[in-house]
């Protein structure tokens, strides 16, 4: 009896916060999603605020730089049970960061009330990275990106630097707030 009393506070909750829990289909991304993770991704960019990417991506260039080109480590997609785009999470190689180390990008779409989008893109991203012989991945978030801050932080990523007053296209100057997970 107290467990479906217990079911339905926790469903009367999400409820309230707008919030739903959806099942996910998370796997590795192929060139045939480049032009529905473009959109994603390019809804976000005209948003603004919460990437550093401020140019729209063509099908093609997106699939170069996050599917299939030669910097991507692993590349995720976490869909709806429709086979619909949630979010996408990348690991990418950066000469900046030396070896053993991914550099990670993450993106729901926008106005999505599914929660669990990012953290089963990083189950699945972590163990990719793993497997690849990294020993620690890197995010680097807008400071004023808090969704982005909150997600790493709960994921389990640490401070470790920040770049101060890196500006934008417009001028407008953000510091970027680099974060570490070890993988060791």
């Amino acid at each position: 009896m107290m467990e479906g009393v217990a079911a339905n506070h926790a469903e009367a909750r999400s409820v309230v916060r707008g919030l739903r829990e959806m099942k996910l289909n998370v796997r590795p991304t192929v060139r045939a999603d480049a032009t529905a993770l473009a959109d994603l991704l390019n809804e976000i960019i005209a948003a603004g605020g919460t990437t550093a990417y401020e140019t729209p991506f063509t099908p093609e260039a997106f699939a170069d730089v996050h599917v299939d080109g030669p910097g991507v480590i692993t590349s995720m997609i976490a869909e709806n049970e429709d086979g619909g785009p949630m979010g996408f999470q990348i690991l990418l190689a950066s000469d900046k960061l030396g070896p053993g180390w991914g550099d990670i990008g993450t993106f729901a779409r926008r106005g999505s009330t599914t929660r669990g989008i990012g953290s089963a893109l990083f189950a699945a991203t972590k163990a990719a990275a793993v497997t690849a012989g990294l020993t620690a991945i890197n995010a680097t978030i807008r400071a004023d990106n808090t969704g982005g801050l909150a997600f790493y932080a709960r994921m389990g990523f640490v401070d470790y630097a920040v770049a101060r007053a890196v500006p934008l296209a417009d001028g407008t100057l953000v510091d970027r707030i680099s974060r570490r997970f070890d993988l060791g």
